[in-house]
């Protein structure tokens, strides 16, 4: 596969990961939401849910940062 074209896929991966990440993290809002419980005892998991998912996001981030940076190495 030409380097352009892995370029193109690195950038609409991120793409799709930030997006993907944000559904996710509405999705599981939504179900926090819809909790009898009150606020206080759902908080902690909102913030652990939150932190887990765009803790993953960052990951997948980076890794394909230094996926790009090594296309970009390579080019030169």
């Amino acid at each position: 596969m030409e380097k352009q074209q892995q370029l193109i896929i690195i950038i609409w991966m991120k793409r799709l990961a930030g997006v993907t990440t944000i559904l996710v993290w509405l999705y599981v809002m939504y179900i926090f939401i819809q909790e009898k419980a009150p606020f206080a005892e759902i908080a902690p998991y909102c913030m652990g849910s939150t932190m887990l998912i765009f803790g993953v996001l960052s990951t997948i981030f980076k890794g394909l940062e230094y996926w790009e940076k090594h296309m970009l190495k390579e080019n030169k």
